[in-house]
């Protein structure tokens, strides 16, 4: 009797967990449109990604997927809020709630996805890790760096992805490492160590804020992988589902032919019927993400197609000038692959 009585209360434990976990769902959206706005968590300051212009507005890659989200919410993506995060504040900031969503050049690992109690809900840029160094060091492969010494951001995938190269190659360094990429960058320049290392994107980007770029080199290797994208926190799959559909809506779009300057006749003209679907003329699938049925209209609109975004913030329309390559549609021989909206 007492053996029966304890997995009734197991049982009964384990369906009021249930519960309570599946009132969870939606939370975020719920608390989203009740204060009007979402709050994203961005850099501290990575032109190309998310930093502030002269005017205090914010730019880049990382902050046109917020805005993405905002527009397929509200149908305005300008009601979105930025909260710039160091790298060591940006997990316990999502976590606690400060914000609804990081889009903050974030790698997607294992250890982050399963024991943070995160989830990320895509890849906005296929990354990897490098080495920016002075001209003047006259080294031209990481394999030269024996015994440098080396700036690091302190709270990254860098650091243990620079010890495992060094040792795989036999070779020593002494790191130093700093709380923000500027800080790092600023080592550089100053000759406080021989190397920065960091995502390769992030090094073209520190690179162009340097006194003298063209001083600086980016060595070939990559050390590596790196993909980069939004996070959100577990236990809410509506808020997930938004997240990640945002950025497909935008990848899809771009393979589709629709950008922010057609997107509006297309919706109303179009017998494509992958297009219609998208576009909220067929079906109604902004109903399943509890969005409205022009979701993605609004986000191309507002905001732009994957490929809009890429070159303005750092492809051929940007002073990055990062080619696409593994960022170039699944079809044009990149790694951008959105699922169908069906």
């Amino acid at each position: 009797m007492k053996m029966v009585k304890s997995t009734l209360a197991v049982l009964t434990a384990a369906a009021v967990l249930g519960v309570s976990s599946f009132a969870q769902a939606g939370a975020t959206l719920d608390a989203v449109k009740k204060k009007g706005f979402v709050q994203c968590g961005i850099s501290d300051g990575l032109p190309g990604f998310s930093y502030a212009d002269g005017k205090g507005n914010y730019l880049g890659i990382d902050v046109d997927v917020c805005r993405g989200v905002a527009a397929a919410v509200f149908g305005d993506a300008n009601k979105v809020k930025f909260t710039p995060l160091t790298a060591k504040e940006r997990f316990t900031a999502l976590q606690s709630g400060e914000v609804d969503v990081l889009s903050r050049n974030s790698t997607w690992t294992s250890s982050r996805d399963a024991a943070m109690g995160l989830n990320f809900t895509g890849v906005t840029y296929y990354d990897g890790q490098g080495f920016l160094v002075n001209k003047k060091l006259g080294v031209s492969s990481a394999k030269e760096l024996d015994g440098a010494t080396v700036c690091i951001q302190a709270g990254t995938t860098t650091e243990l992805n620079l010890s495992d190269y060094f040792r795989a190659n036999s070779l020593k360094y002494t790191p130093i490492t700093y709380d923000t990429s500027d800080e790092s960058a600023k080592s550089l320049e100053a000759g406080r160590c021989d190397v920065l290392t960091s995502d390769q994107s992030q090094l073209y980007a520190q690179r162009i804020k340097l006194a003298k770029p063209d001083d600086y080199v980016v060595l070939p290797e990559v050390i590596s992988k790196e993909p980069l994208g939004p996070a959100v926190r577990q236990g809410d799959e509506e808020w997930f589902d938004i997240v990640r559909w945002t950025l497909f809506a935008m990848v899809n779009a771009e393979e589709l032919g629709l950008d922010s300057k057609n997107v509006e006749k297309t919706a109303k003209d179009t017998k494509n019927p992958d297009i219609a679907r998208l576009l909220g003329g067929e079906g109604d699938f902004g109903k399943d993400l509890k969005l409205p049925k022009d979701w993605a209209v609004q986000i191309v609109k507002q905001v732009g197609n994957y490929g809009e975004i890429f070159d303005r913030n750092i492809g051929a329309g940007s002073d990055l000038k990062i080619q696409r390559g593994l960022n170039a549609l699944w079809n044009k021989g990149g790694l951008q692959y959105a699922p169908p909206v069906r």
